[in-house]
């Protein structure tokens, strides 16, 4: 269960438990078409994949992603079908490789870093979360048709996770 956030921080996330239930909210990632997920700039080709995992996996440092050239990953992230995100975990060291901001964008097909000025649907500014406890809910629940697209900023990151 997630409580509101109070005094510790600005208020742009929820505080979760660490109860089962969390592997059934965070699943959505048996529904990205992983074959057709893409990562600019990711250090090692096909790492970006091996984020989207089971919750119960959320703090396993042998799947990670790191940024190659700078400090920001374009993730191209296409669902094998209809989904509702209404939640986004990120899990990251609690150091200065920890990314500070995430963009939303959607309906933008083969977008680069050159399109990333471009409005997006949610920003948040991140907050350490080493232990992925932080829930980042969408303003509302984005239905995603199959052919619809997420992108997201990071620079170092073991687990993302996206809620239903």
């Amino acid at each position: 269960m997630s409580h509101g956030c109070n005094s510790c921080c600005n208020g742009d996330h929820s505080h979760m438990d660490d109860s089962p239930e969390m592997g059934v909210e965070y699943s959505l990632y048996q529904r990205i078409d992983k074959e057709n997920l893409t990562c600019l700039n990711e250090r090692r080709d096909g790492s970006a994949k091996e984020i989207f995992k089971p919750w119960e996996e959320r703090l396993n440092m042998d799947k990670i992603v790191e940024s190659d050239v700078d400090e920001e990953l374009l993730f191209n992230i296409p669902f094998t079908g209809n989904v509702k995100l209404k939640g986004i975990i990120i899990v990251a060291p609690d150091d200065d490789s920890h990314p500070m901001r995430m963009r939303l964008f959607k309906n933008q097909p083969n977008m680069s870093f050159d399109d990333v000025h471009a409005e997006a649907v949610q920003e948040y500014e991140l907050h350490h979360d080493p232990t992925g406890l932080l829930e980042y809910p969408t303003k509302y629940d984005l239905l995603i048709h199959v052919l619809q697209k997420k992108r997201f900023f990071f620079s170092y990151i073991k687990y993302l996770g996206l809620g239903r």
